[in-house]
């Protein structure tokens, strides 16, 4: 589960971490339970068993048997690590904000700013803003309805951006809606309105996400090769992999919110910033 934090984690990041963690933890006693946030530095969770851990969109459930849940974000840089007892953690110890340990493994939170212990049973109040979750096991036409209903109320909204409000789809990260937007053939910037297959966005939002979930490198093009994964994502300056045309980049929303964007002039139709980067 290590890997190096070079940008915020998108959802598949976080339901592989959930998915090691459940397989690691599940079923297992605590023999050490140290919370080292600041606000629940008083909570000591040795003794419990961990029933399950659950993904929710870029959310993290630990659930425990005395009907509590740890909930985590990795926001920029957190991220959860899984050692062997004695081994040496590959972040530096004052990072840690939580070291969930059972006889033969341990669970390490590295840099976890949003970190809250909570009742299983109200789950729901920190997630249930959110948009149907891409990577849902449960996934069906219920879920499909409803995200297209939320993506279509954002008619006036620029696509990149909606693309990235998890309370229309959780999951979904600036790597993704670069990414997207190229393979809809449109600049970010284009009007959600504007968008000719609305019900093909959430589609596409779900296969990749779903095509990555499995491990830890993500690839949008088919290939893991190295430089050969994505289509436009942190690629500025160099030759379209369809056209040769140059990615261009540049800002999009409003600071502090601003992210970093990436499009090819020539295989994207719609608006773009008259100031761009090649």
């Amino acid at each position: 589960m290590r890997r190096s934090v070079v940008r915020v984690p998108e959802g598949d990041t976080v339901y592989l971490a959930g998915k090691r963690m459940h397989a690691a933890l599940a079923g297992h006693r605590l023999v050490r339970g140290e919370l080292r946030h600041p606000r629940l530095v008083e909570h000591d969770l040795a003794g419990l068993t961990v029933a399950g851990v659950v993904p929710v969109g870029k959310h993290l459930f630990t659930r425990l048997d005395d009907g509590r849940s740890l909930h985590s974000h990795f926001r920029m840089d957190g991220s959860w690590h899984l050692y062997r007892p004695g081994m040496r953690w590959q972040r530096a110890a004052h990072q840690a904000r939580a070291v969930l340990e059972t006889a033969d493994r341990v669970a390490v939170g590295f840099a976890l700013h949003d970190l809250e212990l909570l009742p299983t049973a109200d789950e729901h109040t920190l997630v249930g803003h959110l948009g149907p979750d891409l990577l849902d096991p449960d996934w069906a036409g219920g879920h499909d309805a409803e995200a297209l209903r939320r993506l279509t109320a954002r008619g006036d909204h620029e696509l990149g951006l909606a693309l990235l409000e998890q309370r229309v789809m959780a999951g979904l990260g600036n790597l993704y809606r670069n990414e997207i937007c190229f393979l809809l053939g449109v600049t970010p910037w284009v009007p959600v309105r504007e968008v000719p297959d609305l019900p093909g966005v959430v589609a596409l939002s779900r296969r990749l996400l779903s095509s990555n979930k499995d491990r830890p490198e993500q690839t949008t093009t088919g290939s893991l090769a190295a430089g050969e994964a994505h289509w436009v994502f942190e690629r500025p300056g160099r030759p379209c992999r369809r056209c040769r045309a140059r990615i261009r980049t540049a800002e999009q929303g409003e600071p502090p919110y601003a992210r970093v964007t990436y499009w090819c002039p020539r295989c994207q139709h719609g608006p773009s910033p008259r100031r761009a980067r090649r």
